[in-house]
């Protein structure tokens, strides 16, 4: 799946720069639609709905700054929620196992 503003580099980069202003709530999203977008069977559908998503966390302007403490990434959780909804199908438990893992790897203060 391509897009202008999506790319697996472009968005481990903002993960690693930002984890701990977004938080885990953000970052967890985030992850959940990332391993859902690698997964065959999720649909083309479904898939540019997350790449959509994904897209929006990682530009580096959106509607509310991401660097204004706590009110920077509400904007952000707002569009990571409504493609969760989207998708929810496809978000299966060994995805949310997968990123809690990698979540405790990454950032065992979480936890």
């Amino acid at each position: 799946m391509k897009s202008h503003t999506f790319s697996d580099e472009k968005l481990w980069e903002k993960v690693k720069h930002f984890a701990a202003a977004a938080g885990k709530e953000v970052i967890e999203k985030v992850l959940w639609l990332y391993f859902a977008l690698q997964k065959p069977e999720t649909p083309k559908w479904a898939k540019t709905v997350i790449v959509g998503a994904l897209s929006y966390f990682i530009l580096p302007f959106d509607s509310v700054p991401d660097l204004l403490p706590a009110v920077g990434y509400t904007d952000d959780v707002g569009v990571l929620v409504a493609a969760l909804a989207t998708v929810s199908a496809y978000i299966t438990d060994d995805i949310k196992q997968h990123t809690t893992q990698k979540l405790r790897t990454w950032f065992p203060s979480w936890y």
